[in-house]
């Protein structure tokens, strides 16, 4: 696993989208004990992402996208993901 946290890591992973907007926040403060909560502070994350990858894909293949792109995180504990995905002439 790399050294740097989780955050910078899925950054990173979404890069491959070539975000008009992309902000990532960590929201596992919020979710302390409760079940897939690990301790490390970094299991629960909300996305907000425009990209033009998502033009003319349905709101369900765009998440999709997103979990195939994160899949590795996944198997390092990321628990929850939360998305807010659109294309840029999406009304927002």
């Amino acid at each position: 696993m790399s050294n740097q946290g989780r955050t910078a890591r899925l950054y990173n992973l979404l890069a491959v989208f070539d975000p008009v907007t992309l902000v990532i926040e960590n929201q596992s403060a919020r979710h302390l004990g409760h079940a897939g909560d690990d301790g490390s502070g970094e299991s629960h994350f909300h996305i907000y992402m425009v990209s033009h990858h998502f033009k003319n894909q349905s709101k369900i293949a765009r998440h999709r996208m997103v979990m195939r792109a994160l899949e590795s995180e996944f198997c390092l504990g990321l628990h929850a993901l939360s998305m807010n995905l659109y294309e840029p002439s999406e009304k927002i």
